[in-house]
């Protein structure tokens, strides 16, 4: 008998820390997208224009480009992750809102998540880092609004490198998550 409301509080609980979870990520994601603008035009020498815009459309000063972006397959397509971590840098919390942005507005659009990894780690481990990074994105395009039947993941691991190579410099560049529409 007692095990029912044992069993509703639990319930009760799990519901709201999965919403605090969710509106506190959302709140984060939209916060810091305008502030790391900087960080996503050094990534990508063709971006910084193309940020822009997408910003100006969100403030209400371009609504025609912000348009015009949300119908375009947004230019960065690569994301890049710290040495073993799955999360997504704030510096490119922008470039996956931009894919979200398209994603929701083009629901017969559809894009693989391929993920990846430097050469560090057995074969199996990098497998499931490059996997756990494409899901992160994933989580985040789906929190976004984005529809799961538009997306899918795909895990890569050290297999296919960016760039050959020994050192930081190469390693970094490998470690990504790239959206293949």
């Amino acid at each position: 008998m007692q095990l029912k409301p044992l069993a509703r509080s639990l319930a009760a609980v799990l519901s709201i820390v999965v919403i605090a979870g969710c509106s506190s990520t959302g709140g984060t994601q939209d916060g810091d997208s305008y502030g790391s603008q900087d960080g996503s035009t050094t990534g990508s020498n063709t971006s910084g224009t193309g940020t822009g815009s997408q910003y100006g459309s969100s403030t209400g000063s371009g609504s025609g480009s912000g348009q015009q972006a949300d119908s375009r397959i947004p230019e960065v397509r690569t994301i890049y992750f710290d040495f073993d971590r799955d999360t997504i840098k704030s510096e490119y919390e922008s470039v996956v809102m931009a894919h979200a942005r398209y994603l929701r507005a083009n629901p017969n659009a559809q894009v693989v998540l391929h993920g990846h990894t430097d050469e560090r780690g057995t074969r199996e481990y990098n497998m499931a880092l490059g996997e756990r990074r494409a899901g992160a994105v994933k989580r985040f395009l789906n929190i976004q609004g984005v529809s799961n039947s538009q997306m899918s993941v795909v895990s890569y691991g050290e297999e296919r490198p960016a760039v050959s190579g020994e050192g930081e410099s190469a390693s970094s560049q490998n470690r990504r998550v790239v959206f293949n529409y």
